[in-house]
């Protein structure tokens, strides 16, 4: 469980009606199946003992007191198998008969949950046989034993702290206040639902929808267990429709109509995180509820979970274009309110036929439109220099005016050749002196052309060169206003695809495929025989690997040697190990060296849930050290 993985599953048995053997049978089979599948958290449907759908049944002694042997009989079968298992069965206790979900581990059974909220409308009728459970949980003697008793029991799993189970069942999730509102509140992570929904039309969706929004509403785990073939048909049907969930993701479904088991893996730490992160996520500060000890063997739950190695960008088309959408708006938006605050005129961007600057060129322009501006105001600067090439200046010129900006071209190479000769630097000296003075001579002229034409300049740069520090201070780390100062590279390249995509205009298209298709580079070094000769992604990494470390560790705050676990994953058959890792090394490097850069961010609208604007998602000191982050790492180091 090494990372704050953990596998589970839910499992829905081929039952009988009121064959207490045969189910038993079965649920110890599926049992077995689910262990050697390396299943530490296992739940069974609602009544899966006796079947849901006994009705009058329940009220033979002979049913229940076969059903109470059998939970004995699955108890036992579970001694020396390394996991929590829940199962449904109705129990008598006191004169009562109520709904319970018992927890069982090594032998054990540890707690019994009953069902708080019972159904008595539409095709439901289990008041006729159940009791609601107590409001608040007790011991009682069980057989011998005593056994917590009641809703919301904790289950703690001794070899990880943050796995706290609770279980509720059925209807309770369906409730207008669920149970496990309060569980969760005194800090289960993980919760269960032993359950018998049937199917009617539609009610598929809903129930999906119903567990995605609990397991976010409470930032948990959420493994739902449903009833399935081998229920009563007298009048419903039951379609084993299990759901494993993760705040607010469906991380595995079952096909309905099948019964069987459904496997993945949750993140307890991930939860965790996401809690700590979640202000308004607030707990109850005491403890009230029983607490159950269990336990687990800490071992390496292999993943079987998938992990997008895009994350910013979604993989269905579809979806893609929507988002691609509502991002261009949000960046036109916060631009349009910025030009409309600041009596701007012009907006001036300078323009080298890369990405960066071609969507903030097509971010100003749809907000002119916006604002009803004539586009002319946009002043479209291109400054070539020693590292220019035909094919981006090109490009360059041919967006600006297909956009209908005003293209200004003001060559920088006697400039900064004047600005070395003042600070004695040799041109023949190509390094970061040669490079940033370009970077910073263009951004005076760009500051300059704005105080001319009474505009603002627009940032061009990206979230992931943030990241990395990839940009001059003071250079095109600086503008009035940074409209892609959120928008990741691997997503960048996308919204300007959309736009490509869905414009009208088939020259502009042609441009914009070709810049596409163009190496990302500063072109800040002379090019080699008429081409880029200094592509970014030989010099700090893949941006698709960066975007990948970058999204776990904001969003999630993973660990470096956990990042670079899922990595392997994501990025299995596209980067090998040592690649990975390498490059991985050189983002927490950089990530960290270079915050003083973001610290003094121009503003800029934030379109997802990662950002690095010290004025909102991310705060760091400037001078924190990378040890710790680096030592982590360093565990993970592979063979060359």
């Amino acid at each position: 469980m090494r990372h704050g993985f953990v596998k589970v599953a839910a499992a829905t048995p081929d039952i009988k009606v009121a064959d207490v053997a045969y189910n038993t049978e079965h649920i110890c089979n599926l049992i077995d199946e689910t262990v050697r599948e390396d299943a530490k958290i296992i739940v069974f449907p609602e009544l899966c003992i006796t079947g849901y759908t006994c009705s009058d049944l329940f009220m033979q002694d002979v049913l229940l007191e076969d059903a109470r042997q059998a939970l004995h009989m699955i108890a036992q079968h579970t001694v020396g198998k390394d996991a929590l298992i829940f199962v449904g069965v109705p129990l008598a206790i006191d004169g009562e008969l109520y709904n319970v979900a018992a927890a069982l581990n090594q032998g054990k059974i540890l707690g019994l949950t009953t069902k708080t909220f019972l159904p008595n409308y539409g095709e439901f009728y289990e008041m006729r046989q159940f009791r609601p459970g107590p409001k608040k949980a007790r011991e009682i003697l069980f057989d011998g034993e005593m056994i917590p008793f009641g809703p919301q029991l904790l289950f703690t799993a001794s070899s990880m702290e943050s796995l706290i189970v609770s279980a509720e069942i059925c209807e309770d999730v369906w409730s207008p206040i669920p149970p496990s509102i309060e569980a969760a509140r005194e800090g289960a992570t993980l919760i269960v639902n032993c359950s018998a929904s049937d199917e009617t039309i539609g009610k598929d969706s809903y129930r999906r929808s119903l567990i995605e929004g609990q397991s976010a509403r409470l930032i948990c785990g959420y493994i739902y267990a449903n009833a399935g073939e081998g229920e009563s048909t007298t009048d419903l049907v039951f379609g084993g429709h299990n759901i494993i969930a993760e705040n607010g993701t469906i991380l595995a479904s079952s096909k309905r109509f099948h019964n069987g088991a459904i496997y993945t893996e949750l993140d307890m730490k991930r939860l965790l995180s996401e809690r700590r992160k979640n202000t308004t996520f607030q707990t109850t500060g005491e403890r009230k509820l029983m607490r159950i000890p269990f336990e687990l063997k800490s071992t390496e739950t292999k993943l079987t979970r998938t992990f997008p190695s895009r994350p910013f960008v979604p993989s269905v088309q579809s979806e893609r274009a929507r988002r691609c959408e509502e991002i261009l708006t949000i960046q036109v938006m916060g631009l349009k309110k910025r030009l409309s605050h600041a009596w701007a005129k012009s907006a001036v961007v300078g323009i080298s036929g890369g990405l960066d600057s071609t969507l903030a060129l097509l971010v100003t322009a749809k907000a002119f439109d916006a604002l009803g501006m004539d586009r002319k105001g946009i002043v479209a600067v291109t400054m070539p220099c020693f590292g220019t090439t035909d094919r981006t200046y090109q490009n360059a010129c041919k967006m600006s005016q297909k956009l209908g900006a005003t293209l200004r071209e003001i060559p920088i190479g006697e400039a900064v050749k004047q600005h070395f000769k003042d600070i004695g630097h040799d041109p023949e000296d190509h390094s970061v002196t040669y490079e940033n003075s370009q970077a910073r001579e263009r951004t005076q002229v760009l500051m300059d052309v704005a105080n001319q034409t009474e505009g603002i300049v627009i940032g061009t740069g990206d979230m992931s060169e943030l990241a990395l520090g990839w940009a001059t201070y003071n250079g095109d780390h600086m503008s009035m206003y940074g409209v892609n100062a959120s928008v990741p590279k691997t997503l960048v390249r996308h919204l300007v695809h959309y736009y490509a995509d869905t414009c009208e205009d088939e020259d502009l298209k042609v441009v914009l495929y070709d810049v596409l298709d163009t190496p990302v580079s500063p072109e800040l070094l002379p090019p080699k025989d008429g081409k880029i000769a200094q592509k970014t992604e030989d010099l700090v990494g893949p941006y698709e690997l960066h975007d990948f470390f970058l999204y776990y560790l904001l969003r999630f705050g993973y660990e470096p040697s956990k990042i670079y676990r899922i990595a392997r994953y994501a990025f299995g058959g596209e980067y090998d190990d040592v690649t990975i890792y390498k490059w991985l090394e050189t983002f927490c490097r950089r990530f960290f060296t270079q915050q003083f850069k973001r610290s003094c961010l121009p503003d800029g609208p934030k379109v997802g849930t990662v950002a690095l604007s010290p004025r909102g998602d991310w705060r760091m000191p400037s001078d924190a050290c990378v040890a710790n982050w680096l030592r982590d790492l360093e565990q993970m180091k592979p063979e060359k």
